[in-house]
């Protein structure tokens, strides 16, 4: 009986190495990459030197304004992209002011169809695109059951379709070709802790967040050896606008707290 217990612990100590090693190898370069790595040493990536500007949808606040932001004090120019012209003005002056970049805008309903797409090509043909962020969303007003939504408003799932998933893929067919052929260029797809928990009651909005995990994961797998990076970012809760979350604190940041690196 003392034998067989021994054995058993000995069994039980192997195993419980192979999973504290099977840990260490996953997690610890995981915290140094997204961690520890970019605050001692700074992103291992140059994005200035992706190209000579940078697209941002959804850029008049919230998140989209703070990686807009951040590309500008990084040197790059924007493109902003938006829904309200004068907001977009807005908010081009303010960067451009600050920071000294050329800022041009774009006003679109990513709700649309095809030819928001068009416009987009055309007032950006020529440009050097070295950094793309697919930031533009929407959410529900306020949770609720999936039948109770759509009775409410049948249009609006096709919406949250649309501005989630649709400018996803379609922007990211627009700028990637170049990127490919000059075998350089940074995606950025926004997406969101709610895509990969359970969270009932945001059905539709959940489901779009997981597609953009999927997409950009299998996208990376695809063009990795092209020189592109391709990263799905999946905050929890923030402060802004679509959240309705008006005060940050310690479990909903403000979307200055993560700052590109």
């Amino acid at each position: 009986m003392e034998e067989h217990s021994r054995l058993l612990s000995i069994l039980g100590g192997i195993a419980m190495s192979i999973v504290g090693f099977q840990i260490c190898r996953k997690v610890l370069p995981w915290i140094y990459a997204n961690v520890l790595g970019p605050r001692l040493c700074g992103s291992s990536v140059n994005l200035a030197e992706m190209g000579e500007w940078a697209v941002v949808t959804g850029s008049t606040d919230g998140i989209g304004k703070a990686y807009a932001r951040e590309l500008a004090r990084k040197g790059l120019k924007l493109v902003l992209i938006s829904r309200s012209l004068e907001k977009l003005k807005t908010v081009a002056k303010e960067i451009g002011d600050e920071f000294g970049v050329e800022v041009r805008v774009i006003d679109v309903d990513f709700t649309g169809g095809m030819e928001i797409y068009e416009k987009i090509r055309t007032e950006t043909a020529g440009l050097d695109v070295g950094v793309l962020v697919n930031n533009v969303g929407i959410s529900y007003s306020h949770p609720e059951y999936f039948l109770d939504c759509y009775n409410a408003d049948p249009k609006f799932l096709r919406n949250i379709v649309a501005a989630n998933i649709h400018s996803v893929t379609h922007m990211t067919a627009l700028f990637m070709p170049a990127m490919v052929q000059k075998r350089k260029g940074v995606i950025i797809n926004l997406s969101s802790t709610a895509g990969v928990i359970p969270n009932p009651l945001l059905s539709v909005y959940s489901a779009t967040k997981a597609f953009v995990n999927k997409f950009s994961d299998d996208l990376q797998t695809e063009y990795k050896t092209h020189g592109i990076i391709i990263q799905s970012v999946q905050p929890g809760f923030v402060a802004t606008n679509m959240s309705k979350i008006r005060k940050p604190s310690v479990f909903a940041p403000s979307p200055e707290t993560g700052r590109v690196r």
